[in-house]
């Protein structure tokens, strides 16, 4: 694996304009149920099992794309990743029950989990010295499509109908010509003649204890960020907001989580990645608690805080991992966002049925209490800087 010296601004560029496109596509998904919970008369519980189907597809797909996509150069990966959102997803406007909507929306959910591994792993190879900032910026592409996707989709949908969300799949089919030439061949590991477990073992090598902790931090992070992200707007047009305020109060928890994720990544480059861990999971619960009692528009100040809080960690797990495993990029990547995302995004059937039981607030109030059994794994995570 040759390292550049520099950073190549023109390859970050793209990879994060892979992930911005693909997310942006993804991000679709939950600022619509309230829609589609109206047109097909989806219960919570549904609402829970789509959105934890789809983030299981992560945990499963992404681990073995890892290991592929460490394994050989290919950019099929990347662009039949990045196309299977930009096309499935859109076509969930279209879907007439929880069938067809799960399916579409099913192969959408395993293309970003293509994608993923392979752009995230080659990051570092073009950041240069600074890897904690780059791996922010390229988070960026993804918390900020998070933040952008839901207000342009429930515009969209709220002036023209679900039934026209499908000719936004043009705007992604037009990024994909330009990121055909712009996205470099992935380069190998070095590991072609070994299999999958063995891949592992020298991909982890002596620092297989750090890998599992981190990965549980990211886990029982996933589990709260996800949980808020699939719940916030049924929850808020519940509560009286409309459709098109409940989108902005979701994009404006992912789009602080891009600038506290950014922020994070410059602080962890200069002072190390285990404090800003530490500092960030502290504050989540307060924050959370303080954002679920918040009324009217001060609602709107709380979905800030509170996206800033859970989001501001999430490249740092993913820096810290490949720092203590560089011979695997993608693979350790693959375990920090799909393996972990994934995992975490599966508790939602469990909270949409809780929440059907009892309330959607309740449940999230209970939820917002997790990172507090995060801060006694990152008390024995490592001291490593972000670059």
């Amino acid at each position: 694996m040759k390292q550049h010296v520099k950073a190549n601004v023109k390859v970050l560029f793209a990879l994060t304009l892979v992930h911005f496109t693909g997310d942006f596509y993804s991000s679709f998904t939950s600022p619509l149920f309230p829609l589609f919970v109206e047109k097909m008369g989806l219960s919570l519980t549904q609402v829970g099992a789509i959105a934890g189907i789809n983030r299981l597809l992560a945990f499963i797909v992404q681990p073995p794309v890892g290991y592929l996509a460490d394994r050989y150069q290919s950019r099929h990966f990347i662009f039949t990743g990045m196309l299977l959102p930009v096309i499935f997803i859109p076509l969930s406007g279209i879907c007439t029950g929880f069938w067809t909507l799960l399916f579409a929306t099913m192969l959408g959910s395993i293309g970003s989990a293509m994608f993923h591994p392979s752009v995230t792993g080659m990051i570092p190879v073009y950041s240069g010295s600074n890897s904690g900032f780059s791996m922010s910026i390229f988070n960026t592409g993804g918390t900020l499509a998070f933040g952008i996707g839901p207000l342009f989709i429930t515009w969209y949908a709220g002036r023209f109908g679900l039934e026209l969300v499908p000719v936004t799949m043009i705007l992604g089919l037009s990024t994909a010509v330009y990121l055909y030439y712009a996205v470099p061949v992935p380069q190998p590991e070095g590991m072609n003649n070994l299999g999958f477990f063995k891949t592992i073992k020298e991909n982890l090598g002596s620092a297989w204890k750090f890998i599992i902790l981190i990965w549980a931090v990211m886990f029982l992070r996933a589990v709260v960020g996800q949980s808020f992200l699939t719940f916030m707007p049924v929850f808020y047009v519940e509560k009286g907001f409309s459709i098109v305020s409940a989108g902005i109060i979701f994009s404006l928890f992912t789009i602080a989580g891009t600038v506290s994720g950014l922020t994070a990544g410059l602080i962890s480059d200069k002072i190390g990645i285990k404090p800003v861990f530490i500092f960030t999971h502290i504050i989540m619960t307060p924050i959370l608690l303080l954002f679920l009692k918040l009324e009217g528009n001060w609602t709107y100040l709380g979905s800030i805080l509170a996206g800033a809080a859970v989001l501001a960690s999430l490249p740092l797990g993913v820096v810290m991992a490949q720092k203590l495993a560089p011979k695997g990029r993608s693979m350790v990547a693959s375990l920090m966002m799909g393996f972990a995302y994934g995992l975490g995004g599966f508790a939602a059937p469990l909270v949409g049925k809780f929440a059907d039981m009892y309330s959607i607030q309740a449940v999230l109030t209970g939820i917002s209490f997790v990172p507090l059994i995060t801060l006694p794994i990152i008390y024995f995570f490592p001291n490593v800087k972000g670059s």
